[in-house]
């Protein structure tokens, strides 16, 4: 059992904590910008609250976030009332926020000279997998930090693995969202074409998701995509358009060309034009099937 400090309960976030405070018989005690959230998920998992990030952080183990971009990251670790300000030497800060691979290097850096290890651990799986505990976490960090979390951080995991130093752990994510994209505008593209055709969806499925086709996007959104409903679930659409903003500003940075992810990054614009910015990603559909 470790003495664990969660910052951020969104809907990653808070099923993430419960896992480590019932799953994982951990001690936690969690921060949320909004107090009522934080008050919400004591009462229901028996842990404890925190006014700040830094009394949140002031004697853990290990302090965790998942909150929404580089700018919230840096509310919640810098400052007087920071994590980093609560954190002792030999402590663990794992960030599980999708941010920009130069935050991670950022905080690495100023870990380092205090002694707190720092390993950066996007997640994939969505809130299905966070509640469930069936996350892949790619991670970037010293070998020697990371083993020290990952008997933490598999608690919620299906995958848990070191891809290389700080800041790869976010590569890996830009990595795997920009094949997302490109699987769920295939998938649209696909499936509206069969039904122009007067096919059976569901029968054609049937058979495509067991050949070469066969993706998780596939099998677990073509559903949603053959019905044109988007509402309620998944991963939303204006989470994905930060996530390919990032990619697309580390692609300017080290020289890789993303044709497609740059425009498949505008018809999610135009699904947030169209209300559906907390739409799931496969709403994509809804260009072709409403235009």
């Amino acid at each position: 059992m470790a003495k664990l400090a969660f910052l951020g309960l969104g809907v990653m976030g808070y099923p993430m904590a419960g896992h480590l405070q019932k799953k994982g018989g951990h001690e936690v005690i969690v921060y949320n910008r909004t107090a009522s959230k934080s008050a919400q998920w004591a009462k229901e998992h028996g842990g404890r609250s925190a006014p700040t990030p830094r009394e949140a952080a002031a004697g853990a183990e290990m302090v965790l976030m998942c909150v929404g971009n580089d700018d919230d990251v840096r509310s919640v670790i810098y400052g007087d009332n920071g994590a980093l300000a609560g954190m002792k030497s030999g402590t663990i800060l794992v960030d599980h926020t999708t941010d920009s691979a130069s935050l991670a290097r950022e905080l690495h850096a100023n870990c380092k000279p205090a002694g707190i290890g720092f390993v950066d651990a996007p997640v994939s799986g969505g809130q299905a997998g966070a509640v469930n505990g069936q996350l892949g976490i790619m991670c970037g960090g010293d070998a020697a930090v990371f083993a020290r979390a990952k008997p933490v951080l598999e608690v919620y995991a299906k995958s848990c693995v070191l891809i290389g130093e700080a800041g790869a752990g976010q590569l890996t994510k830009m990595v795997n969202q920009i094949a997302i994209a490109g699987l769920l505008q295939g998938l649209a593209e696909a499936i509206n074409f069969g039904k122009r055709a007067g096919l059976d969806i569901e029968k054609v499925i049937s058979v495509i998701s067991k050949g070469a086709a066969q993706s998780w996007q596939m099998e677990n959104r073509w559903k949603a995509v053959n019905e044109v409903k988007f509402d309620g679930f998944g991963f939303a659409v204006d989470w994905m358009r930060k996530d390919l903003g990032i990619c697309l500003d580390e692609a300017k940075r080290n020289g890789a060309r993303l044709p497609a992810t740059a425009l498949i990054d505008q018809f999610y614009a135009q699904v947030q034009a169209r209300g559906g910015g907390r739409w799931d990603t496969s709403s994509l559909m809804h260009l072709l099937a409403k235009d």
